[in-house]
């Protein structure tokens, strides 16, 4: 018998709840989103220079 896939909706709440769970891995993605941001606004800073 095939084993039962989990939904794309099973994954994510999955995934959700393993990264609540990691203070590490939330902080890891936090520092990557800042860095996004930062550099986004470093490059609209240096097209409107």
């Amino acid at each position: 018998m095939r084993k039962h896939s989990l939904t794309f909706e099973e994954l994510v709440n999955e995934n959700k709840k393993q990264l609540l769970e990691d203070p590490e891995a939330l902080s890891k993605i936090e520092k990557r989103i800042e860095d996004r941001q930062a550099q986004k606004e470093n490059e609209k800073l240096k097209k409107n220079a």
